[in-house]
């Protein structure tokens, strides 16, 4: 995987989230010139059982939704075109959304997988079960996460989630290459838990120590040396303690202005599903603008 995307997949389905991840689909492909491909997926609602009598009516509406889907799917592409990109392909797909998804990224070899964000819950976080976290659980490639209303993008700030994993690494190394494409400033954080200690029947919660914190900022300080040949400038640092996902949607939400979380995945599952529970969960969940989840190479 390069600093730039070359092949992109944008998941559309015609909502007012889906033409925001549009927008971002054109200007990352138009900035980068990479090839944009676009994906619809309708779902057969066929009953289980159907009496012979209702398969002529069944027929007649599979083909009718069927017609929808297409026209649909021509619809975004137009209007994809009509915005100034350039669209390679358009791929109608039908099943479940995320898994189509996924494994027309997987049959393309994309770079990148964007998608929008439906399913906000009452403080517009991404909730549970959504098609976006689903995506993210099976695409073994990255997973752009578009969200936040339209001054959510294109990105002045670019925020890494580091944790000195090799997932790490390649979501910093992605994160920071798209950035370049919008001369976006970058920020790599580093958190370290507290530790919770057991004293004589009472919780306490011990802060990371400063010699860890000191030592977390020399190895970070070096993942930014590293980082600064892609950028041509040396990306800030911070290190601090605490919940690893609430502190970086604290940082992604100073000063207002768009901004790009991007974090490894990490914490999969026996059958390779990203984990329920992971910091890479937890940061899409809690984070309200942009997020980019890039997985490990063995994905």
């Amino acid at each position: 995987m390069g600093a730039f995307p070359t092949r992109i997949v944008l998941a559309t389905d015609g909502s007012e989230e889906a033409a925001l991840a549009a927008h971002a689909a054109i200007d990352l492909s138009a900035r980068a010139g990479a090839k944009l491909h676009v994906v619809h997926t309708w779902q057969d609602l066929r009953p289980s059982t159907l009496p012979a009598m209702a398969m002529d009516e069944y027929s007649r509406a599979y083909e009718h939704y069927e017609r929808e889907a297409a026209e649909l799917l021509e619809e975004q592409a137009q209007r994809l075109r009509s915005a100034g990109g350039t669209v390679a392909g358009t791929h109608l797909k039908k099943g479940r959304p995320a898994e189509e998804i996924a494994n027309l990224a997987q049959e393309l070899k994309v770079d990148l997988v964007v998608v929008g964000s439906r399913g906000l819950g009452s403080v517009k976080r991404l909730v549970v079960g959504s098609v976006s976290e689903r995506v993210v659980q099976l695409d073994p490639y990255p997973t752009l996460v578009v969200r936040g209303g339209e001054g959510s993008w294109p990105p002045s700030r670019v925020i890494v989630g580091d944790d000195a994993s090799e997932e790490a690494r390649r979501a910093g190394e992605f994160a920071v290459g798209i950035g370049k494409l919008f001369d976006a400033r970058t920020l790599l954080v580093r958190v370290y838990p507290q530790v919770t200690v057991f004293k004589a029947r009472r919780i306490s919660h011990v802060r990371a120590s400063k010699e860890l914190l000191k030592k977390g900022e020399g190895s970070l300080e070096r993942r930014a040396a590293e980082l600064e040949s892609v950028l041509r400038t040396r990306p800030e640092i911070r290190v601090v303690a605490g919940d690893a996902a609430a502190v970086i949607q604290e940082v992604a939400e100073e000063g207002g202005e768009p901004t790009l979380v991007a974090v490894g995945r990490r914490g999969l599952d026996a059958v390779g599903h990203f984990a329920l529970g992971s910091v890479s969960s937890d940061v899409l969940r809690a984070v309200s603008g942009p997020v980019l989840i890039v997985p490990s190479s063995s994905g």
